[in-house]
């Protein structure tokens, strides 16, 4: 199973961190973003899989596509912000993380609008 592999190698990983903290930070703060990227390339074909049903199971339901490619948009831009908000926090950067964090907010809210206004004019269309 792929989660043991992940699950060791973060072990791995966190014992070799905490040597190398202490005599080499910068090292340590490059091998652990190393280590994020390598278990997130790892899972990317699980969360490609994932997007392949989500989308036949859309088709089958007659959703408008672009609603469900707007809200796949934003679950990934969603894990994207918070990966990138935990690297930069292992990295003590807790400044640049806020921002990220910030950024991918408002994106997300951008990107809902067109949803959020379908939803408010189907409420209206219904209401007498």
């Amino acid at each position: 199973m792929e989660i043991f592999q992940i699950v060791i190698l973060g072990i791995v990983v966190l014992i070799i961190l905490t040597v190398l903290r202490e005599t080499n930070p910068e090292i340590a703060i490059i091998l652990s973003l190393v280590a994020g990227v390598i278990i997130f390339m790892m899972i990317l074909p699980k969360l490609s899989a994932i997007v392949e049903v989500l989308n036949t199971l859309a088709r089958k339901s007659g959703l408008d596509n672009i609603y469900f490619m707007t809200t796949l948009k934003i679950i990934g831009i969603a894990y994207i912000t918070e990966f990138g908000s935990q690297l930069c926090i292992d990295a003590n950067e807790k400044n640049l993380a806020s921002k990220i964090e910030i950024a991918g907010k408002i994106i997300i809210i951008f990107l809902s609008i067109p949803i959020i206004i379908a939803l408010m004019e189907t409420i209206l269309s219904i209401m007498p």
